[in-house]
């Protein structure tokens, strides 16, 4: 399963502008990758899993601003259709699952 967090925070401010960086730099220190800007993804193995990612994400939230939590199956995030620019993206691949002895 992925998580994207999807977030639009104000900048207006220089209170504001380190709100939006610290939580930016906490989704990347989670394991998120930017995807676009104010978007970032994350590969999570279920749904306890994405739970945790929750407490964490809710308890990192700026005071101010909107924050938005998608959750996609792994045949839905590879059916996502890219574009860069105006050239059609190969679907990104799903990370394999991690075996432990």
């Amino acid at each position: 399963m992925w998580i994207f967090v999807m977030f639009d925070l104000p900048v207006t401010t220089k209170a504001q502008s380190r709100a939006a960086t610290k939580f930016r730099q906490f989704l990347l220190d989670e394991g998120f990758e930017k995807s676009q800007f104010s978007v970032y993804a994350r590969f999570c193995n279920g749904k306890e899993q994405f739970e945790a990612y929750m407490r964490r994400i809710e308890r990192a939230l700026p005071d101010r601003g909107d924050v938005h939590v998608l959750t996609f199956t792994d045949r839905q995030y590879e059916n996502i259709v890219r574009f860069s620019g105006q050239r059609r993206r190969r679907p990104r691949k799903n990370p394999d699952q991690l075996a432990l002895f």
